[in-house]
């Protein structure tokens, strides 16, 4: 999946247009959720997923997503980063609408995201809060 927008930016799903040592730069230095995160450990992560990477008009990678999935049931949307430089213009709904985009075909009965902050950016994509939150539970180390 490529597509592009009028102001040069672009979105591939292409794995090999993945910068991982960026993308490890981000999220272990300015991604709450995944601060210190090893570089082993974003590299077996985006490895597993299906990424989606942004690039600017010259070329440099500014944003990224991850989604974890089956392809057939569900998915979870995590790691979207945004480059500073890049924030205000759209890229994190662009990504995420992607994301329904991409993922469509599947049929897939849930798309779940986590965000502490962005609820409205992810609401331009149609994604809206979980209906039954006192039914989710997790599992942590």
């Amino acid at each position: 999946m490529i597509s592009s927008r009028e102001d040069g930016y672009t979105l591939s799903t292409d794995p090999a247009r993945v910068d991982l040592d960026l993308v490890h730069h981000w999220l272990s230095t300015d991604a709450f959720w995944a601060l210190g995160r090893s570089r082993e450990k974003v590299e077996t992560a985006a490895r597993n997923s299906l990424n989606l990477i942004v690039h600017d008009a010259a070329g440099a990678q500014v944003a990224y997503a991850r989604v974890v999935t089956d392809h057939a049931t569900f998915a979870w949307l995590c790691d979207v980063y945004v480059s500073p430089a890049h924030r205000g213009v759209g890229l994190g709904t662009w990504l995420a609408q992607a994301v329904r985009a991409h993922l469509e075909p599947c049929g897939l009965t849930r798309v779940l995201l986590s965000t502490r902050d962005a609820h409205a950016v992810y609401a331009r994509a149609g994604f809206v809060p979980y209906p039954d939150p006192d039914g989710l539970m997790v599992l942590t180390p």
